[in-house]
Formats: structure tokens, sequence, C-alpha cells
């Protein structure tokens, strides 16, 4: 798994989607960021390999290895990370997962949707949506968010997060509302954790959709959140991750065994 982002000064948010991509049970997760952030990466979480993102040739072997990728958790809006996500776009491969967080959305926009491979996942927030559907955030129903998906690749998934973070498929009617969380949500990094679940949970579970893995992923955040707030006033990001394992367990347990 290959994650991007945490360009300056948004270092933090490339941390904290690998930790949750890491603590989900991604397995091998590099981490393409500054070069200045990785002895702090490896610090913080020496689960991950580091790199830096502008070896064009490191990342381009990066890209093709891996199963997943993520760009755009504290991906800032340069030149620099613009020629990034044109190398992304350029190098992915039908095969491969690819979700777009964050600063990457913002790129979405001046590349063109229909460069995006199908089956891609978005995951922006209301503000974000706004700049990618031309829709104002009071616009934003299902019916005019699944109208607006028609102007993306086939099969593309869209978590639209929001108070009721909702999950969309390009040509499915049928929406997951998500019914859990509170304002004890409402930390910097939320965002960044909840991507890096999605990509830990999207590439893991191969019996399921594509679109199945990445509702467990958006309901566990939430569910853990709502466990944490029971007894502290701020939930943090750092904290939903550390809870990540024994609550992937506890569910696991729980499913029926096939022969």
């Amino acid at each position: 798994m290959l994650l991007i982002g945490g360009t300056y000064p948004y270092g933090g948010a490339i941390f904290m989607a690998a930790r949750a991509a890491v603590s989900s049970g991604a397995g091998l997760v590099t981490v393409a960021t500054e070069r200045a952030h990785l002895p702090a990466l490896h610090a913080s979480l020496p689960e991950a390999m580091g790199m830096d993102f502008q070896e064009e040739d490191l990342l381009c072997s990066q890209i093709k290895k891996a199963d997943v990728i993520l760009i755009g958790p504290g991906l800032a809006l340069g030149n620099r990370e613009q020629a990034c996500f044109d190398l992304v776009i350029k190098e992915v491969r039908q095969g491969q997962i690819l979700i777009l967080d964050g600063g990457a959305i913002q790129f979405v926009k001046q590349h063109g949707m229909t460069a995006l491979p199908a089956g891609c996942i978005l995951t922006p927030h209301q503000k974000e949506w706004e700049v990618l559907s031309g829709l104002a955030i009071e616009e934003q129903n299902d019916r005019a968010n699944l109208g607006a998906l028609e102007r993306f690749p086939s099969d593309v998934i869209l978590v639209q997060k929001s108070q009721e973070t909702t999950v969309y498929q390009k040509g499915q009617e049928d929406v997951a509302r998500l019914l859990i969380g509170g304002p004890h949500q409402a930390t910097g990094g939320m965002g960044d954790t909840l991507a890096g679940m999605i990509a830990g949970f999207a590439g893991q579970f191969p019996q399921v959709s594509l679109r199945e893995r990445v509702e467990a992923a958006v309901y566990l955040h939430s569910a853990i959140a709502a466990e944490l707030s029971e007894t502290t006033y701020v939930t943090l990001p750092t904290a939903i991750s550390q809870e990540i394992p024994r609550l992937m367990k506890q569910y696991a347990s729980r499913s029926p065994q096939k022969d």
C-alpha cells in the first residue's frame, strides 16, 4: 500500500492516515511525504516505510507495486504536489485501487474527472464536493449527488463526509447513510484517519465488494468514536486508530464461519 501526502505544513495528516491504515491490517505500508518528515514518521510509526515524494523514479516503482494507493491527506496545493498527482494518474493501472482525499480532491477538478480510473474512491467533505460537483452544499441531496457522479468514470465510489456521511456509487441508486457519530468527532485529522481506514479495508476482504469494504470502514470509524465519546469529551483521531484492531477482532469473532 502506498500513501502520499503530508507536504508542508500538513505533515501530521499523512501520519494519521498511515497509522489508521496500519492499524486496519494494511500490511506493508509505504508513505511518500516530505523528506524532512521521515525521521518523525519512523519514530512515531516504525511499522511504515518512508520515502521522499519528489523522488520520481522511486515513486513510480512504488506506484507499480501497490495494490492500494491513497493520495491527498495533507497534500498542499503547490507545483510539486500537482506534479506528484499527475504522475499518479498517469501511472496507476487497472486492478489497483485509487483513493483520493484532501488536496488530491482539489487537483481532480484541474486535471479533469474523465482522467480518473474506473472504480476509484473519492472522500470529499461537503465543500470539496461542491468544487467537484458544482452543487452548493444546500443542493447536495441524494438525487443531485448521484446525478453529478454521472460525469465521473464507471463504478466511482463517493464518500461524502458530513454530519451524516453518505456513500454513493456511480450506476447504483441505493445509498448508505451513516447514522452514528456526533460533535465529538470535530477534531482535525478525523478525515485523514478515515481515509487511512478506507485504504486499509480496501486492500482486504476480497470476498465482498469494494463498496462494502468502504462502508465497513466508514461505519467502524464512527462506531469507535462514539464508544470513546462515552468517557472522553474530545475524541482524538489517533485514539480511534489505537482501538481499530480491538474492534476489528471483536466484529470478526461475530462473523459466521464459512466451510
